[in-house]
């Protein structure tokens, strides 16, 4: 299926904010609870100048070690995944909609997606990128300001703002349902063929 464009869209870039001087202002945060809790922020990684920028929805255990998102055995299926669009990991940016593992990984909690969230748009704001994937629901939720779940909304690109957003499953999840694999595929081939379709916009060149 392909992008739903609005009329009008315009890709030029606001003035940019570093991820340097994002990742400074938010410091050592203990802007919520799950300061208290974590073993390190993990603020993002990657890409700068990136075209496809991923979201996924916290920290887990060995990101919450390493300092690091997708890492483990998500990060080898993500891998795996990036290979089917024609992506390496040195291509992309990965952050989080909260950049502190929730306790016990249990789902992140609307006050403290709401005491990140300025973080994790001033990221975008920064990479500006062609393409944002949001892996999982509280991702597509953030990104789309939409209730619906990922099954209604993955296999098909959307656009809001400046922006084309693909939604698709969670890399981890596919671990525990494999049936969602296929789906995981199908998406990332699909994001594959848009990339080859559109030209990079002017600031990505």
């Amino acid at each position: 299926m392909g992008v739903m464009h609005i009329p009008g869209h315009d890709h030029q870039k606001p003035q940019e904010v570093t991820l340097e001087e994002i990742q400074a202002v938010l410091g050592d945060c203990h802007l919520c609870p799950l300061g208290q809790t974590r073993n390190k922020i993990v603020f993002g990684v990657g890409n700068p100048n990136a075209r496809v920028m991923f979201i996924g929805e916290g920290p887990g255990k060995n990101e919450d070690l390493q300092g690091e998102p997708f890492v483990g055995a998500a990060g080898h299926n993500l891998d795996a995944l990036l290979s089917k669009a024609g992506l390496r990991r040195e291509d992309i940016y990965i952050a989080n909609v909260v950049k502190c593992r929730p306790p016990g990984n249990r789902n992140p909690r609307p006050e403290e997606i709401e005491m990140c969230a300025p973080f994790l748009r001033e990221q975008i704001r920064s990479i500006w990128p062609d393409v944002i994937v949001c892996l999982g629901n509280f991702a597509a939720h953030f990104v789309l300001r939409t209730e619906t779940g990922i099954t209604g909304l993955r296999g098909r690109m959307h656009q809001t703002g400046h922006f084309v957003v693909m939604p698709t499953f969670h890399p981890a999840a596919a671990l525990y349902h494999r049936e969602w694999q296929q789906y995981l595929d199908e998406d990332f081939e699909m994001l594959g063929r848009w990339l080859a379709d559109h030209p990079a916009s002017p600031n990505k060149q």
